[in-house]
Parts: C-alpha cells; structure tokens; sequence
C-alpha cells in the first residue's frame, strides 16, 4: 500500500513539473521579438530590464526595466507601442 501511495505521488508531482516546464515555454519571447523591445525601450531611455514575458492577445510585458525616470514596468502591444508604463 504504501509503495502504491509512493508512486502515486511521485507521479503527480512529475505531471506538475511537466506543466510547469510548458508554460514557462510559453511565455518565451523569440530573439528577434526580443531586439525589437529592446529598440522601444531604447527610445523609451531604457537601457536594461530584467524579464519580458509575452501576454494573451500579443501584449509584451517588461518587468523592472532601467529606465531614466527609475525602474518601470512597461506594457507593449504587438506592434511594439506603448500601452502602459507602471512606476513604483
């Protein structure tokens, strides 16, 4: 029985870590989509940030990104304008 339990839940703690790897595949942003944020944020006075993750609908978000006003978190849409720019 508790060999039984055992492998139940090593088997559900595997199928987690699966999902967990495939959403993080995800919210990956291609290297290309990457330069041309880099080029916004450039434009923006931003010369760093610390992770962009890509949102339902195309919508870039920029976390923590050094921008001349301080650190900001900035918002993108598919063509790479502004839609929000968050301080804190």
């Amino acid at each position: 029985m508790k060999r039984v339990i055992g492998l139940a839940l090593v088997l559900a703690l595997g199928s987690t870590l699966a999902l967990a790897k495939d959403h993080d595949d995800d919210d990956k942003v291609p290297a290309a989509e990457v330069t041309k944020i880099e080029e916004t944020l450039s434009t923006l006075g931003c010369s760093g940030f610390e992770s962009i993750k890509k949102e339902e609908q195309g919508i870039y978000e920029i976390d923590d990104a050094k921008c001349k006003m301080g650190t900001v978190d900035i918002k993108l849409d598919k063509d790479y304008t502004v839609v929000l720019i968050s301080r804190y």
